[in-house]
């Protein structure tokens, strides 16, 4: 349900990026050098700071339908007209149209959000946070350095589905999915198959590591 400060529907500057996956409540520094998107910062910077974050799908040739709202929080100005742009992930959103290409897309957009739970994700949510903690520790001993959680992780089941999604590296394809589901429960079970898999592929290089070095 959209709350009544916010329109359902409305026209949003698009940014589509390779390989980056935005997500609610989580930070994206952004260098803004290209022409068209330099326009389109200035813009924004005069209304309510606010543009849609795409990835783009390279195989395809076009951004994904379902993409994370960025507002900016902090800006920098740099020679010859650059920016450095610090921004904040807020509500997801799908594409319906674009309305203009040039010189930068701005598509009408609905917002989206999660469907309301069916059971109590309490629980869920310990898991995975229990499985991250187990990979950081065997990461740790694998890499023989210290790798220490934020204090800060998200204890809220939904902001914390986002916040492990973000912190997958290198699979921004995974991370699109993980961004375009509206279960809150689905999207911890994938992110718990996800830390599982990598927890016992760890554990099983730990277990070698020890043999070895014994």
């Amino acid at each position: 349900m959209t709350s009544s400060s916010q329109i359902a529907v409305r026209e949003l500057p698009l940014f589509p990026l390779p390989e980056v996956v935005l997500f609610p409540n989580r930070p994206l520094p952004l260098h803004i050098f290209e022409f068209r998107y330099r326009i389109m910062m200035n813009t924004i910077l005069e209304s309510d700071r606010r543009f849609g974050v795409l990835l783009w799908d390279p195989v395809q040739g076009q951004p994904a339908r379902v993409g994370c709202c960025a507002e900016i929080i902090q800006y920098q100005r740099l020679p010859d007209d650059r920016m450095r742009v610090a921004t904040l992930g807020q509500q997801r959103f799908r594409v319906l149209e674009y309305v203009r290409e040039k010189p930068y897309k701005v598509g009408l957009v609905e917002w989206i959000e999660d469907n309301p739970p069916q059971k109590d994700l309490r629980p869920l949510a310990r898991e995975v946070e229990q499985l991250l903690r187990d990979v950081v520790r065997l990461s740790a001993k694998l890499t023989e350095q210290e790798i220490d959680l934020p204090e800060n992780i998200p204890d809220l089941p939904t902001e914390l589905s986002y916040w492990v999604a973000s912190n997958l590296y290198g699979v921004a394809a995974e991370q699109q999915t993980l961004l375009e589901m509206q279960d809150t429960a689905a999207r911890l079970e994938r992110e718990a198959d996800i830390l599982k898999s990598t927890r016992n592929h760890l554990a099983a290089r730990t277990v070698l590591k020890d043999t070895f070095e014994a």
